[in-house]
């Protein structure tokens, strides 16, 4: 019994030792390059004491003008998120065009999305530059439920920036870059969290996001009207 704990233990410690070197370093900047990652990133202002999060980039063959309008109209109750819609719009397949009913988007909006409970307001638009940058601010208890700013605040509580920057390339391409900054409290859910749990699943989610984004973008472009 006690030569099987040891196993069992050394195998755990193997297995964490491969995920800290290896696994989660890859997760947090993929798709990334060194620059990427090591430059400022918009948004650090919105989110007093926050921790970068993880940073991750494509590049779509469509200028930045044919990836923004799909940006713009995320959101549970409108397109959905182009990630894995079981997760995150209860089923419902995200939107494989454009809406022009749904690309006003303003400052102080409110984006939902799905959760067990029904749909929540996830993520409120703070910054918005259009065809170049759109900066949504997560601020709620562990429940998904909305906190405002001015409180009061619970102990434990969530805060963060995802970021969407896009960033015209040569021959009509665009980098898209994700990342932004994240604060939990207390302080040790963070330093767990941020460990084990969030790059996972951001990675799951966001990759999927990207894979259907490029798509439905590339798409769109490559069968625009052409000129003659």
């Amino acid at each position: 019994m006690l030569a099987s704990a040891r196993k069992l233990a050394a195998l755990s410690c193997l297995a964490i030792g491969a995920y800290a070197l290896a696994v989660r370093p890859r997760l947090v900047r993929w798709g990334a390059t060194d620059e990427e990652v090591a430059r400022p990133y918009p948004g650090a202002d919105l989110v007093p004491n926050g921790i970068r999060a993880a940073t991750m980039a494509v590049t779509i063959k469509a200028p930045a003008a044919q990836v923004w309008p799909w940006l713009a109209q995320m959101g549970w109750d409108h397109a959905g998120w182009y990630s894995w819609d079981r997760l995150d719009n209860a089923g419902r397949p995200s939107a494989e065009r454009i809406h022009p009913d749904w690309q006003e988007i303003k400052v102080g909006d409110r984006l939902s999305a799905w959760a067990p409970a029904g749909p929540v307001s996830a993520w409120e638009v703070v910054v918005l530059e259009p065809g170049h940058f759109l900066g949504l601010r997560g601020l709620t208890d562990l429940r998904g439920r909305q906190i405002y700013p001015r409180g009061p605040w619970p102990r434990v509580y969530f805060d963060g920036l995802w970021g969407f920057l896009l960033e015209e390339l040569p021959g009509g391409r665009t980098r898209l870059v994700v990342s932004g900054y994240s604060l939990f409290r207390p302080r040790w859910l963070q330093a767990v969290l941020d460990f084990s749990f969030y790059p996972p699943v951001l990675w799951v989610m966001q990759t999927r996001q990207f894979t259907n984004l490029k798509r439905r973008a590339e798409r769109d472009w490559a069968m625009r009207p052409q000129p003659g």
